[in-house]
């Protein structure tokens, strides 16, 4: 690929159906300060308010490209016990992707059948207005957020998305 093609993003097929790039997840120390110049340096706008899900011990907020492409999602530690504190403090990074799956059951068992762990079970998440969310570790240590397409009442919901995982530590000593 050179410097004039372009990329496309495309739905990748999975035994359960297709995987959709949803967004890319990203721990900041804290959101409110970095989120307009992060969104600014990515060419995006901020597509969200700051959000807290207490399930998921983080808050979060969303930004879109000006371009078609997956949100971009800014986490923050929701207090000492949150999942991202420790990358938090280590000046942040990327976290994960997440895909948006039409069967969440179904996705789950495709990736423990390819040695992946799941290391959240499904539940639901503040941000997407109640679709649940799942988290897999790839045996390539890769961390995936898989979310359903629908709500679990069966509609389809159009809100943003995230919620954070354990790490594999606290998942280890579980």
């Amino acid at each position: 690929m050179n410097a004039n093609s372009s990329l496309t993003l495309l739905p990748i097929d999975s035994m359960a159906g297709q995987l959709i790039l949803h967004h890319i997840g990203i721990v900041v120390p804290q959101i409110r300060p970095v989120l307009e110049g992060v969104a600014e340096s990515l060419g995006a706008h901020v597509d969200s308010e700051i959000i807290y899900d207490p399930l998921q011990q983080v808050s979060v907020a969303f930004m879109r490209s000006v371009s078609w492409g997956p949100s971009i999602e800014l986490i923050e530690p929701g207090g000492e016990n949150s999942p991202v504190s420790n990358l938090a403090r280590t000046g942040g990074g990327l976290h994960h992707l997440c895909y948006e799956v039409t069967d969440l059951e179904t996705e789950l068992r495709t990736a423990r059948s390819r040695g992946g762990i799941v290391i959240r079970k499904p539940l639901p998440a503040v941000a997407f207005g109640g679709r649940r969310i799942a988290w897999v570790f790839t045996r390539y240590k890769l961390l995936l957020e898989y979310l359903e397409q629908t709500s679990p009442s069966g509609t389809e919901v159009s809100s943003h998305s995230n919620c954070h995982p354990p790490t594999m530590t606290q998942q280890l000593r579980r």
